[in-house]
């Protein structure tokens, strides 16, 4: 007890430091729903995930995650039958820094897909991740 009286500052320090790595660490687990990019590629390569890209066509073009199929946001309401044959298989779903793709899981959700995960930081993060890309139109 003399310890904690005499170095205050130094408990201080380390609870606070616990605190904030508790609430990272919660926040990232969103209900275990967002993923790296090292985490999407292990579920790609173990689970055969299927990426869904949302950003615009121009962005698609630019660099994309090998073998993503493409659905703009936009398109989403009015192609989300093309999904249904994925129901069962785990979705991960991306956007150029995770904002877009969060809105379209919270809609495959909604129309009964229970595997949909959000590609935490999107491209961005995938790319600064050192993880492939493939510029290819299909």
């Amino acid at each position: 007890m003399e310890f904690l009286q005499q170095n205050w500052y130094w408990a201080a320090l380390a609870a606070t430091s616990g605190a904030f790595l508790l609430a990272e660490t919660l926040r990232q687990r969103g209900g275990g729903s967002s993923l790296s990019a090292v985490q999407a590629t292990l579920m790609i390569n173990r689970e055969d995930a299927v990426v869904l890209d949302v950003r615009e066509q121009n962005e698609f073009y630019q660099g994309h995650i090998p073998n993503a199929r493409h659905l703009p946001v936009a398109a989403v309401d009015a192609r989300i039958q093309e999904l249904e044959p994925l129901k069962n298989t785990p979705i991960i779903v991306c956007c150029a820094v995770g904002s877009r793709s969060a809105g379209v899981m919270a809609k495959l959700r909604k129309h009964g897909f229970e595997k949909v995960f959000n590609l935490q930081g999107g491209m961005a993060s995938w790319q600064q991740a050192g993880q492939p890309v493939s510029r290819k139109r299909k």
